[in-house]
């Protein structure tokens, strides 16, 4: 895995563009952590808007968790497939819950925000459906943890600044970013570089020239050096 070069400057500079490290944990936190894992497990492979219809939908459907997790599996499916959802989720999301239930007594994680952060992810790992990714948001935005997620735009991000490799798996991203990045600033950047990557820094297209960044970009610099030499 490559070296974090210029991580200050980076996380400054996007913060300067963005601003989300000044928003308040109250912008974000879910009372109750379970809604929330819940929402992130449907958002696995797809965009917010989707993610939030199911989500809705599946409120409008069941008044509770306990007629989720007990809901025939085949109907809880027609129910999510309404924003495109894959079909492995409504297991999931059963098998979760009734695993929370057993644990805890209810359908509830409150009693996580007693845990320490290792015994968290831990925990939540092992449930059905639930990675380092999706376990991190639920401590980085519910439990108020140094968990920093990765998706597809900080894996994108991090390969062009040259924080990783180009064969390295979003997993092993985290795992380098969480050792190495102020873990007082994980919230707040995580989000930065969620709207740099949507808005600037895309796939397909990136706006290189136009990039404040690009001065500790090597992506960049190679991309627009090749630019000026097509036009010479």
């Amino acid at each position: 895995m490559a070296e974090l070069r210029c991580v200050r400057e980076i996380l400054d500079e996007l913060e300067s563009l963005y601003g989300n490290e000044k928003r308040p944990a109250s912008d974000f936190y879910y009372e109750e952590p379970l809604d929330d894992l819940v929402l992130t497990i449907l958002s696995q492979n797809t965009n917010d808007r989707l993610r939030d219809k199911a989500f809705a939908k599946m409120k409008d459907s069941y008044s509770s968790w306990d007629e989720v997790a007990k809901a025939d599996l085949e109907e809880l499916k027609a129910v999510l497939r309404i924003a495109g959802m894959s079909s492995t989720k409504p297991l999931h999301i059963q098998q979760v819950l009734t695993a929370v239930k057993e644990r805890f007594g209810d359908y509830s994680l409150k009693e996580l925000r007693g845990w320490s952060q290792p015994e968290v992810r831990e925990y939540l790992t092992s449930l059905p459906g639930v990675g380092p990714k999706t376990s991190a948001i639920v401590e980085c935005f519910d439990l108020d943890m140094p968990g920093f997620p990765v998706d597809t735009h900080i894996s994108r991000l991090s390969r062009r600044f040259g924080w990783a490799d180009e064969n390295s798996s979003p997993v092993k991203i985290q795992k380098k970013l969480e050792a190495e990045l102020p873990s007082e600033r994980f919230r707040g950047s995580h989000l930065n570089f969620l709207d740099h990557g949507r808005s600037l820094c895309k796939a397909q297209n990136p706006g290189c020239g136009s990039c404040t960044l690009i001065k500790w970009c090597p992506f960049g610099q190679r991309r627009e050096a090749g630019a000026a030499a097509d036009g010479l």
